[in-house]
Parts: C-alpha cells; sequence; structure tokens
C-alpha cells in the first residue's frame, strides 16, 4: 500500500472554516486512498467537514497530511495544492 505525507499550512485568512473544509473534504472524496489530517495529538477524516472543523486550524496553522492507498500520491499532490493556493479564497 501506498502512503504519501507533507507537512502543510494554512495560508487563507480565515483559516479551515466551513467552505475551506468543503472543499477540501470534495477534493479528498474523489480519492480512494484514506486521507487525514493530523494538527499534534488531533486527526480528522479529510472526507468529513465536521471532523475538519474540528480541528480548530485558523490562519498560519501547520498540519500533516496523510494518504494511504492506492491513489496516495495522486490525492497527496492534489490536496497540498489547495493548501498551497489558499483554497482558492486568496
Amino acid at each position: 500500500m501506498n502512503v504519501a505525507e507533507e507537512a502543510v499550512e494554512i495560508k487563507n485568512r480565515l483559516g479551515l472554516h466551513l467552505r475551506a473544509a468543503t472543499t477540501l473534504a470534495q477534493a479528498a472524496a474523489k480519492f480512494k486512498s484514506t486521507v487525514t489530517l493530523i494538527r499534534g495529538k488531533d486527526q480528522a477524516n479529510a472526507r468529513s467537514v465536521t471532523s475538519l472543523i474540528m480541528l480548530g486550524a485558523g490562519k498560519g496553522t501547520r498540519l500533516h497530511l496523510r494518504a494511504e492507498g492506492d491513489d496516495a500520491e495522486a490525492a497527496m499532490a492534489e490536496l497540498s495544492d489547495l493548501f498551497k493556493n489558499g483554497f482558492g479564497e486568496e
């Protein structure tokens, strides 16, 4: 099984709020891989908007993005781009 991991940072002004979390969850749902977002001891299923919002990640928060599965590399490429581009908000 393939595993891809990357450190990402929240760059958009409002952080991982409802719209950004929804964008991330919809993108993660396109892949077969299990995608997890980790902040310290807390983990969130990237397909769950509620789980993502519960991380309380504001602007400047550094997170660990992990994809595990057959399409892990493709998932990582697309999802890390969302973080780099501020979820298209900036």
